[in-house]
C-alpha cells in the first residue's frame, strides 16, 4: 500500500491529467481511472490489446485487470490472459463511505453524508465465486483495495423521496485506506476468523466475521474450493467446516 502514490493518481485523474478511458459503467470510471493510474503511472502501459482483448494494464509484472463489479465478464478475458502470464484482478470495496444526492432536474447536489454501511473485504467474494475456476491458478493473484468514497446518487428512485431503487451516478474515492493481497490458495485462510478454532458452521462464521449468513456462505463456498476449509460433516442439516 503506498498512499501517497494514490493521492497522486486521484489528484491527477481529478485534475483531468491522466486519460480517462470510459471503461465501464458511468457510475465505475473514477474509481476505475484512479486505481489505473495507482497501479500503474505509465500511460503506456494501460489499455494494451491483447490477442482480442485489451488489458487494463500490462507490464514486466504481468497483467493487471481493474473490475469494480460484474467478475463474470472476465472469465474469457482469464482464460486467455492466464495461458501467458500472471493476472492480478483488483476490486475496490468502499470501506467507509459518504452519500450525496443528485437533483436530476436541477443540478443540485445535497451535503454529504456519512452512510451507514461499512464495507469489508468479505464483500468480494460474491464476485470471487463468479472467477473460483481461477483461484487456485498459481498465475492468478487478486487485491482487494479498501477505499474511503463518496457516492453521488440520483434522485431517480420508485419511493416519495426518490432514494429507494436510485442508480448511482458516480463514485470518487477519497482515499486509499488499506489492501489485501492474495498469491496463492494460503493466503486465504487469514480470512477465517481466529475464535473458529474447532468444527463451525455457516451461522458460526457469519457471527465471527460480522457479516450476513448468505454472505458467510458465499465466501465459505470459496474458502473450500480453495482449500483454506474444509467440509467434515454435517450436524443435522448445517453443514461443518474446520479451517485449515
Amino acid at each position: 500500500m503506498d498512499t501517497m502514490r494514490f493521492e497522486k493518481a486521484l489528484e491527477a485523474v481529478l485534475n483531468g491529467e491522466t486519460t480517462r478511458s470510459g471503461i465501464g459503467t458511468l457510475g465505475e470510471k473514477t474509481t476505475h481511472a484512479v486505481l489505473k493510474a495507482y497501479f500503474e503511472p505509465f500511460e503506456d502501459s494501460r489499455e494494451v490489446k491483447i490477442g482480442r482483448f485489451v488489458a487494463d494494464i500490462a507490464g514486466e509484472n504481468g497483467i493487471i485487470e481493474i473490475q469494480t463489479r460484474s467478475f463474470n465478464r472476465l472469465t474469457k478475458k482469464l482464460d486467455v490472459f492466464l495461458e501467458y502470464t500472471d493476472v492480478t484482478v483488483v476490486y475496490p470495496i468502499p470501506e467507509k463511505k459518504y452519500v450525496r444526492w443528485l437533483d436530476m432536474k436541477t443540478g443540485e447536489l445535497t451535503k454529504r453524508r456519512t452512510s451507514p454501511k461499512k464495507g469489508s473485504i468479505y464483500d468480494a467474494f460474491k464476485e470471487l465465486a463468479k472467477i473460483k475456476f481461477a483461484l487456485d491458478n498459481p498465475r492468478f493473484h487478486f487485491v482487494a483495495v479498501m477505499l474511503e468514497a463518496e457516492d453521488i446518487r440520483c434522485l431517480n428512485g420508485w419511493s416519495n423521496d426518490k432514494k429507494r431503487g436510485s442508480t448511482r451516478y458516480e463514485r470518487i474515492p477519497i482515499s486509499l485506506l488499506g489492501e489485501y493481497r492474495f498469491d496463492c490458495p494460503e493466503d486465504y485462510v487469514m480470512l477465517v476468523p481466529p475464535e473458529l478454532e474447532n468444527e463451525f458452521t455457516s451461522l458460526d462464521f457469519a457471527k465471527a466475521a460480522g457479516i450476513q449468513r448468505k454472505l458467510a456462505q458465499s465466501v465459505l463456498g470459496v474458502l473450500t474450493y480453495v482449500g483454506a476449509v474444509t467440509r467434515t460433516g454435517k450436524r443435522g442439516r448445517e453443514i461443518l467446516y474446520i479451517s485449515n
